[in-house]
This record gives structure tokens, C-alpha cells and sequence, in this order.
């Protein structure tokens, strides 16, 4: 009877809690007053929403920015293909390796919301700043009443202040607002993980409509009325935002820093070499791990046998035994959870490294598929009603054909294959960014043929129209194939990088983790710099006529070669991928769920059940 009467109680401690579960929100964060969120009234899409309109703002400028701004470099500033192409790698791959800073500075010391708020100025000022250039008289390119044959020099000082600028902003606003964006989802809480599976999806949605726009209306204002007026529209579209992503502050949850991220790692190695002549532990349940009472405001991890020397770090020695509470060296003695978090770090670098030839395909798409664009004819329709599209609009495509790989991704495959693998997910975040990597092997190729035709076809037009040819017979859709297959690859690889960074750094490195992600695209940027460095140093040696791959122009270029190049590098990374994904170990994280407990012993099995 009394047996009965305990399990009864215990029952009602159980229901009460997972109640108070429903009731409030028990992930570590805070309302915008400091308190305890309201799980009803904060987070998830009433939140998320606020969050994406900004980020929609956010793309519309910067690819209205960039995919141009090779086309404003070489028709403007008059600097060569070759120079052109670099000024816009550089100044990208600034830009995406800039968030590892705004990243680091969110986790350790300030939280999201403020760098988000203040990144978000800075970038309002470097908008400012590019509109001031093109409307302001003396800060113009040359004078209106002159051909513009050389730039004024204090234009391109403002021009190049504007973009690092943007940069800045940049460094601060991608890495927090889309954690921000996910911290609205409880973890913890079964119905609202499955939310946060679709909001990578819907934010890169969201993302491409911007991208689209940009590349479409904001690109034709420049080419047709005028960079100034384009310039003015980002900067009162971007202030707008700024102004509806503070006004939802109230919906929103707020984690707190945690210090630097880095330090426990530092920890962790410190203790691990202090510990090196110490045998492997027999059994992982000799380990030492704080309880759960005294990590409430963390997640646990489970113990992992892979990179097994760090387990030493975690080493009770002598036998010694710590009681609830007491205190100890963290520079002698780390907890499972911190060595789990030092093995979950490491694991990313092949990761990264490996994603990297993706990221030289990405950054092909915004310099030589626009200038191959320029060199192919545009018009639409004939006779005195043709319309021509802005050579970076083609950019556009490769919006779409994310778009239609994200769209198809969520609403098709994703509810198939949770049927026919039982996993939440559909298929692991891992297969998913390799699988968009096949794409990126076969846009390269496809780019190699169509500029292979592009150069028979420009040789034709010289001998049939004379060196004063002024229309190319190549229609720019040919450039379609390639732009809606890198497209659709983003879709499949750029989104699970998204994924990954974000749910497989520990959990108050998250900031970072999504910078980590841009730098996949920025040290793709300046990877290609330094590969058309390194080719056209080379090919030039090679030729004996002096001509490399990649010339002054597009058509004393042979980009072609190089796209082979690009396709071959991909190919032999991705086999090198597949490789180290079979082999990888997935967080395992120790759950403390309102519905159900979803502590596996597996690693990969439990992340691919939270998603």
C-alpha cells in the first residue's frame, strides 16, 4: 500500500513537472526582462519571423552589392578581369571570415541581440556611406557633364570605406542573427525541435528572396537608372528592418554568454598532457562528470571512443573521489561533457576543409559567371520592343534553383524519407552536404562547355562581323544550366553547413559555429584568388605566346580550362568527404525532454533523432 501510494506521488511530481515543462521555458534562457520565458508567449515563429525579415533585408543588400560589383569594378573603376575578379574575392571573403571575430566576441561576452543591434548600425552606416558616394558631387566617380575615363581617387577610397564597412557589419550580423533565429526553439522540448528542423530551410527561403530581388530589381536600377538611387533603396530598406527587428524584442529569448568558448578547450588539452602517462581508462564510467543538479543550465554529453587521449583529461587520479560541489582544477581535471565538446571541435576541421573547393565553386558564381554574362547577349524579344537583362541578374538563377532544391527538400523528400528511415531528419545532415557537393562537380563541368562554346562562338562572330562586332550571337541562357545546378547544390550542401556548425559545436560556441560556416564561403573566396594566382602564373609559363588561363579579358581567357580544373579539385574532395563523413561521430547529447527521455547510447542515432 505504501509502495502504491509513493508511485502515485511520484506520478503527480512528473506531470507537474512536464506542466511546468509546457508552461515555461527551462532551456537557460531569459525574456527581454530577465526573467523566465513564457513558453506561449515567446520564441518559435512568432519570434523567428521578426529574425528572417531582417536577414531578407540583409541579403537584398549584399548581393544587390556583390553580384554587380564586378561589372562596376571593370566599367567604372577600370580595373582589368584579373584584378577585378580578386578586388571582389577579397573583399567577400573578408566579409564571411569577419563573423569568427563577431562569433567569438556574442558567446564569450556581449550575447546575440546586442551585436546583432549594433552590427546592424555599422552595416546602416557603411550603406550610407556607398549612397553618399554616387549622390554627393564631390564624392562621385568623375563629373556628370564627362565621360567617366578615370575615377576620381576619393571615390574609390569612400567606395572601398563603404564596402569593409558593410564587412564590419557583416562580422557581427551573419553569425548571431541566425543562431539568434534557432535559439528561439526549445531543444528540449519535442514539438518545438521539430520547428527548428524546418527553420533552416525556411530561412534560406526566406534568404533567396532577398538574393532574388537583389539580383533582379536592384541590379536593373543600377545598370538602367542609377547606382545611387539602388544604393538609396538598400539603405532605407536596411533602416526599416533595423527598426521592426527591435520592435519584436519582447517575443524574443535571450542566452546568456558563457565567457570564451575557447578556454575550456585550452582546459581540456592542458589536462589531457598532464595526464599522458596515465593508461586509458578501462571503463568510461570511471570518468569524471559534474551531476546533472550542478549543470542545469547545460547539456550533458555521453561519452564517445573516438580521439580516446583526451578521455585522460577527465581522470580521477589516485583514486580520488570529488563529492557533490567541491571544487577543483579545471586546468588538471575536465568533466566528460568538456572532453566531448574538445573531440566535437576537432572532428569539424576535416569537416571544413573538405567543404572548402565548395566554396571556391560558390564564389566562381558572383566574378566569372557574371563576366561571362557581359560577354553573351541579353536581349529579350526583337525588333524595337527587345528588353536586356543586366549581366548580373543571371545571378538570379542560381537563386531559383535553391530555392526549388530547398522547397522540394522540405515539403517531399523530408516526410518520404522519415517514412522509409524512421529518422527525423530524413536523411543525416552529413549525406545531405555531400550530396549537394555532387552538384558542384557537375556545374563546373557544364560552366567548361558552355565557355568552351562561348569562345568558338565569340571567333565565329569575329570573322562574320570584324573586330567592331557589337552583338554576340550567344544567348546568356546558356548560362542557366550552370547557375541552376550550383543553385540547386547550395540548397543541399550550403544549408546542411548551416546545420551542421550550428548543431554540432558545443553549445555555447554557436555564434561561432555559424561563422565557422561563412568561413567555408570566405576561405572559398580567397582560395580562388590564390588559385588564379597560381594558374595564371603557371600558364603562363607553360604558353609560350605569354597568355594564360585567365587574361585581362574574357576572351583572351581560356576559363574553360580552368572550370576543368575546378570540377577535378571538387571531385577528389568529395571522395576524400565521404571518407571521413562515414566515419564520423555525431554529438550525443544527454536529454532532458518534456515528453520523453532520448538518451542513446549511439551517437549518431540520437542526433538524427533530435534532428
Amino acid at each position: 500500500m505504501k509502495e502504491m501510494e509513493e508511485m502515485e506521488k511520484e506520478m503527480q511530481e512528473k506531470e507537474a513537472r512536464e506542466g511546468d515543462e509546457e508552461t515555461w521555458v527551462h532551456d537557460s534562457s531569459v525574456d527581454h526582462r530577465g526573467r523566465l520565458p513564457l513558453r506561449a508567449s515567446t520564441g518559435v515563429w512568432k519570434a523567428a519571423l521578426f529574425i528572417i525579415t531582417i536577414e531578407f533585408s540583409e541579403r537584398l543588400s549584399y548581393f544587390g552589392i556583390a553580384t554587380n560589383l564586378i561589372t562596376y569594378l571593370t566599367r567604372v573603376i577600370h580595373q582589368d578581369l584579373k584584378t577585378a575578379a580578386k578586388s571582389v574575392n577579397y573583399w567577400a571573403g573578408v566579409t564571411t571570415l569577419m563573423p569568427l571575430i563577431g562569433g567569438f566576441l556574442a558567446d564569450a561576452y556581449t550575447g546575440r541581440f546586442p551585436i546583432i543591434l549594433v552590427s546592424s548600425l555599422v552595416y546602416l552606416v557603411g550603406l550610407s556611406l556607398l549612397t553618399m558616394s554616387q549622390l554627393i558631387p564631390s564624392l562621385r566617380p568623375c563629373d556628370s557633364s564627362s565621360p567617366c575615363s578615370r575615377t576620381r581617387k576619393v571615390h574609390e577610397v569612400v567606395l572601398f570605406l563603404a564596402l569593409y564597412l558593410i564587412s564590419i557589419g557583416t562580422g557581427g550580423h551573419k553569425p548571431c542573427l541566425e543562431s539568434f533565429g534557432a535559439d528561439q526553439f526549445d531543444d528540449n522540448h519535442a514539438e518545438e525541435r521539430k520547428k527548428k528542423m524546418s527553420y533552416f530551410n525556411w530561412w534560406n527561403f526566406a534568404l533567396c528572396c532577398g538574393l532574388l530581388l537583389g539580383v533582379t530589381i536592384i541590379v536593373y536600377v543600377q545598370d538602367y537608372v542609377s547606382w545611387g538611387v539602388a544604393d538609396l533603396v538598400l539603405t532605407v530598406t536596411m533602416a526599416v528592418t533595423i527598426g521592426t527587428f527591435y520592435t519584436g524584442r519582447s517575443y524574443y529569448r535571450y542566452l546568456a554568454p558563457e565567457g570564451s568558448p575557447l578556454t575550456p578547450l585550452l582546459q581540456v588539452l592542458v589536462a589531457a598532457i598532464r595526464k599522458r602517462n596515465l593508461p586509458h581508462p578501462s571503463s568510461p564510467d570511471s570518468l569524471f562528470e559534474a551531476s546533472a543538479s550542478e549543470s542545469s543550465h547545460k547539456r550533458l554529453l555521453h561519452h564517445t571512443n573516438r580521439l580516446r587521449f583526451f578521455d585522460k583529461a577527465a581522470i580521477l587520479e589516485g583514486g580520488e573521489e570529488l563529492s557533490s560541489g567541491e571544487k577543483y582544477d579545471p586546468w588538471r581535471l575536465a568533466t566528460v561533457t568538456q572532453v566531448e565538446e574538445m573531440k566535437l571541435v576537432l572532428n569539424m576541421i576535416p569537416i571544413w576543409l573538405t567543404s572548402l573547393p565548395f566554396g571556391v565553386c560558390v564564389a566562381q558564381a558572383s566574378t566569372f559567371f557574371i563576366k561571362q554574362g557581359v560577354a553573351m547577349d541579353r536581349r529579350i524579344g526583337g525588333g524595337g520592343h527587345s528588353f536586356e537583362i543586366p549581366a548580373a541578374s543571371t545571378y538570379a538563377l542560381g537563386a531559383v534553383g535553391m530555392i526549388i532544391s530547398v522547397t522540394i527538400y522540405e515539403k517531399l523528400l523530408v516526410p518520404f524519407l522519415r517514412k522509409s528511415t524512421g529518422n527525423e531528419r530524413g536523411i543525416n545532415i552529413l549525406q545531405r552536404i555531400g550530396f549537394g557537393m555532387i552538384f558542384s562537380v557537375a556545374a563546373m563541368s557544364v560552366a567548361a562547355f558552355v565557355e568552351a562554346k562561348r569562345l568558338r562562338m565569340w571567333k565565329h562572330d569575329i570573322l562574320t562581323q570584324g573586330r567592331a562586332m557589337t552583338k554576340p550571337s550567344m544567348s546568356v541562357f546558356w548560362l542557366a544550366p550552370q547557375f541552376l545546378i550550383l543553385g540547386l547544390g547550395d540548397g543541399f550542401t550550403l544549408v546542411g553547413l548551416q546545420e551542421y556548425f550550428y548543431d554540432q559545436v558545443p553549445d555555447s560556441m554557436r555564434s561561432l559555429g555559424i561563422a565557422i560556416y561563412l568561413s567555408v564561403i570566405g576561405g572559398g573566396s580567397f582560395l580562388s584568388s590564390f588559385l588564379i594566382t597560381i594558374v595564371d602564373h603557371v600558364t603562363r609559363r607553360a604558353d609560350g605566346s605569354g597568355e594564360g588561363w585567365v587574361g585581362k579579358d574574357l576572351n583572351s581567357s581560356r576559363l574553360d580550362r580552368f572550370y576543368w580544373l575546378l570540377a577535378a579539385i571538387n571531385l577528389v574532395t568529395l571522395c576524400v568527404y565521404v571518407a571521413i563523413a562515414r566515419r564520423y561521430t555525431y554529438k550525443n547529447v544527454q536529454r532532458r525532454v518534456v515528453v520523453v527521455s532520448d538518451c542513446r547510447e549511439n551517437g549518431e542515432e540520437d542526433h538524427e533523432a533530435r534532428g
